[in-house]
């Protein structure tokens, strides 16, 4: 990556490489919070010069750390600093709002040094849309700046009548603050003497008294708390497959980076750098990824998605009653009414994944109390599948836009060029696409489940009825016999859309596929047409869209794999998940921290070189949540705690002899387990079973 970022909660810093953020650069670099930039410019010099990197790392997701040095440095031929005598180094982290930057200064120069370290420090406070080039509008202005003593602030009054500021305060006298931006630190080190300045930059909304900030060391030490609690609270998992183990340990530590909790319970936002808000569709999958090593996700994000459910028919915002949010916005153009996330709801999807999110909930849980207090929720949900989605009443949930600045295609697969037929054209709305179809089957039916544990048993059968009608619609209408797969999608005269993609990957997971067709599906996505070497492309090679450089007609997005994979070991076809499991460990070796990206080119591993896309998100909360899956696949774990049954089905991957994953929360106990290679079989060793539920096992079981 040529960017540096870190988050935490709902404050994000985009630097380069070196820790600034220069002018107008055209990633649009800055500290964001609330869709807002509350540093534009942020440039560390030494003696009026740029340093010259060493190093730049972010690995640990919270904290970026940079080392830097001084050039070499003569005025007149008198020497003011040798070259490379000064070491600098930035130390940054987000804890409470804050920003904080310690910078570290060292002297390696035989003799005292004297030198100069300046800030200079700017925000133009432009909404998020607007940096991005996405949209301009009517908006706010600056109303000037004020230094005094060691604090210096910027403010900005919006056309949404919210006053905005960035207040910096710093821990050492500065030689000199300009009111533009620039402070001075004069330093003045014997030899190998250190010294140090801390920043704390705080953005301000509204005329609330920003809190304190904490000190720095106690911050730290506070935000290293939290990620430990976070890793105690998650199941443990361990592999002697190194890959995997770096790979699952990075996903991990990706969530939480990406946690925000808007009131209602932590959840993931969709993605780094532009993507940290809630995002119905997202949220849920990535929540959905991660339920079985940390149930308390899918929780907050289900509270968090049904608090913000469609209430009005408004197209503007393509809202409908009943309807789950796609994305929502908090900067100055939505809250002006300039664009319409506010939420915007053009999404076909987020309202059957969030019934699929809490019934699998359930599952992994037996909270049914949650179910309980959510009902009027899952009602108003299913109305809007039936009297909304379905816009014709052919059993088939489709999507249409309405309002003037939605999104056209509101699948997974949102861009403009996604939905295209076998000739080249693209297809017209409405659209109903094969994995919707997939989703709403599985909805109707984890919830039938529910329903029948709370004696709602002709609402279960009810909706098990239509879940079954639908099947069979699909399978009429969607089945392309000629390539022995399902179309993505029927146009808006109901015709197939006949260009093969992974999209029919995702049915296999809703059980909605009889036995023959889950086997046609699962071979097509792994032959060379679709499966790269490195994972499952969006659409396969040879077809009139197919493009490896696309972002969705022939690229590899880790967690549309991810789906298919969960499918793959739900209806047995292991080989094939391990299969493509080993291509995207592989894929992940070619990218930075050995961190799947949110997609990556679609080209053959016969290149040796997994090609980037070059404005992907990392981290990217489904991408993250990719290597969990990996996970449960090769464990094949499904449990059941409305019937009190666990399934095991477990395989490991080439290179793997052993898998331990330690308290897996099921129900209202945990259960760990090892799986260990014996020749071509796998022993499955019970460590610990406290869950009260029955458990089966394709492998050799061993209870403790």
């Amino acid at each position: 990556m040529d960017y540096r970022v870190i988050k935490e909660n709902d404050l994000f810093l985009l630097t380069d490489t070196n820790g600034n953020i220069p002018e107008n650069h055209p990633y649009g670099l800055g500290l964001y919070t609330k869709d807002t930039r509350f540093l534009s410019k942020l440039d560390l010099k030494i003696n009026g010069e740029d340093p010259i990197l060493l190093s730049s790392d972010a690995d640990q997701n919270y904290k970026a750390d940079i080392l830097l040095t001084n050039p070499h440095m003569e005025e007149d031929g008198e020497l003011i600093l040798w070259r490379e005598s000064v070491e600098i180094e930035r130390s940054r982290f987000i804890y409470d709002d804050v920003l904080y930057e310690e910078i570290k200064v060292k002297n390696y120069f035989p003799k005292p040094v004297r030198f100069e370290i300046s800030i200079h420090a700017d925000a133009d406070f432009l909404d998020m849309f607007v940096v991005r080039g996405f949209q301009n509008g009517d908006l706010g202005s600056r109303t000037g700046q004020t230094a005094e003593g060691n604090t210096l602030s910027f403010h900005y009054a919006g056309a949404d009548n919210v006053n905005r500021s960035t207040l910096i305060t710093w821990d050492k006298e500065a030689k000199k603050v300009d009111e533009k931006g620039k402070i001075d630190f004069e330093f003045e080190l014997a030899h190998s003497e250190t010294d140090r300045v801390t920043l704390a930059i705080r953005p301000q909304i509204g005329k609330a008294k920003p809190n304190t900030a904490a000190q720095k060391d106690d911050a730290m030490r506070k935000l290293e708390e939290s990620y430990q609690e976070w890793n105690e609270k998650a199941a443990s998992i361990k592999t002697d497959f190194a890959p995997l183990q770096r790979l699952v340990d990075r996903g991990l530590n990706d969530m939480r980076v990406l946690l925000t909790d808007v009131g209602f319970g932590p959840f993931p936002v969709a993605g780094l750098p532009w993507f940290g808000v809630p995002f119905g569709r997202d949220s849920l999958i990535a929540a959905l990824q991660i339920l079985p090593f940390q149930s308390e996700i899918a929780k907050g994000t289900l509270l968090t998605m049904a608090h913000y459910q469609g209430q009005n028919v408004d197209p503007w915002r393509d809202e409908q009653p009943g309807k789950i949010m796609h994305e929502i916005r908090f900067g100055e153009l939505a809250a002006t009414g300039q664009i319409p996330f506010t939420p915007y709801y053009g999404t076909v999807d987020a309202t059957p994944l969030f019934l699929i999110l809490l019934s699998e909930y359930v599952k992994w849980t037996g909270d049914t109390e949650l179910a309980l207090s959510l009902e009027k929720t899952i009602e108003n949900a299913l109305m809007w599948i039936d009297e909304y989605g379905d816009r014709d009443k052919d059993l088939f949930v489709e999507y249409h836009q309405e309002s003037s600045k939605g999104i056209a295609n509101q699948g997974w697969k949102d861009s403009g060029d996604s939905v295209v037929h076998r000739n080249g054209e693209y297809a017209k709305t409405p659209i109903a696409l094969a994995e919707v179809q997939g989703y709403v089957y599985q909805a109707k039916m984890g919830i039938a489940d529910i329903y029948e544990t709370m004696n709602q048993i002709e609402r279960a059968e009810q909706l098990r009825r239509q879940a079954n009608s639908l099947k069979e619609r699909f399978d009429e209408e969607f089945w392309m016999e000629d390539v022995q797969f399902y179309a993505i999608a029927l146009d808006e005269k109901k015709e197939q859309v006949g260009t093969i993609t992974s999209n029919p990957g995702h049915v296999l997971f809703s059980g909605m596929l009889n036995e023959d067709r889950a086997k046609a599906v699962t071979e097509m996505l792994v032959s060379p047409k679709m499966f790269s070497g490195y994972g499952i492309r969006t659409m396969a090679e040879g077809e009139a869209g197919y493009n490896p450089m696309s972002y969705h007609d022939g690229s590899i997005w880790p967690h549309d794999n991810s789906i298919s994979l969960l499918g793959m070991s739900k209806t047995g076809y292991q080989q094939e998940a391990g299969k493509v499991m080993s291509g995207l460990i592989d894929a992940a070796a070619h990218f930075e921290y050995d961190r799947l990206p949110e997609l990556f080119c679609g080209y053959d591993s016969l290149g040796g070189k997994a090609v980037k896309y070059p404005v992907a998100c990392s981290p990217q909360a489904w991408a993250a949540g990719t290597p969990l899956v990996f996970i449960q696949s090769m464990l094949g774990l499904f449990p059941d705690s409305l019937k009190k049954e666990i399934t095991l089905s477990p395989v490991l991957l080439d290179g793997m002899n052993a898998l331990e994953v330690q308290n897996i929360a099921i129900g209202e106990g945990q259960l760990s387990i090892a799986v260990t290679r014996s020749g071509e079989t796998f022993i499955v060793e019970v460590l610990k079973n406290t869950t009260g539920y029955s458990l089966k096992s394709t492998g050799t079981l061993v209870q403790k």
